[in-house]
């Protein structure tokens, strides 16, 4: 795999994650999607890694992000939100981009509704965080670091 020295990790969050601090504050907390593109930025700079962070309410644009990826990013961080349950055609860009994706969610979907322990997404990951909110992005990017420092 890539050195890690110099990488672009694209970091994608799906629907209704520019709500966050606002949204729900007892499942997601008060962090905002802002503070979270602020720490991961930061942090990713302290591992010599770089960050495209990036949030669409748009299930095509997701897609069309995840297909382009592995022309500028090393790696894919994928928050897709509601996505992650109903979405084959993220899964299947996820699979054809070729890259190591790390799955994350804010809150532990498997202590949630039933619906959402199903994860299409997950099928195309090398792992996945769920249920450490904000603090998750940080360790997917721990999770990018070593799974790009793989031979």
């Amino acid at each position: 795999m890539a050195d890690t020295v110099g990488s672009t990790i694209l970091v994608l969050n799906g629907p209704n994650l520019n709500l966050l601090g606002a949204r729900e504050p007892d499942v997601y907390g008060t962090t905002t999607l802002e503070d979270i593109k602020s720490a991961v930025t930061e942090y990713a700079n302290t591992l010599g890694m770089q960050v495209d962070f990036r949030q669409s309410n748009t299930e095509g644009e997701l897609v069309d992000w995840v297909q382009s990826a592995n022309q500028t990013a090393s790696a894919v961080i994928i928050n897709a939100g509601a996505y992650t349950h109903t979405s084959i055609a993220i899964l299947d860009a996820l699979l054809a981009c070729g890259l190591p994706v790390i799955e994350v969610h804010l809150s532990n979907i498997f202590r949630r509704e039933e619906f959402r322990h199903h994860s299409y997404t997950s099928q195309a990951a090398t792992g996945i965080i769920c249920g450490f909110g904000a603090q998750g992005y940080l360790l997917a990017l721990d999770a990018a670091k070593v799974t790009l420092a793989r031979p």
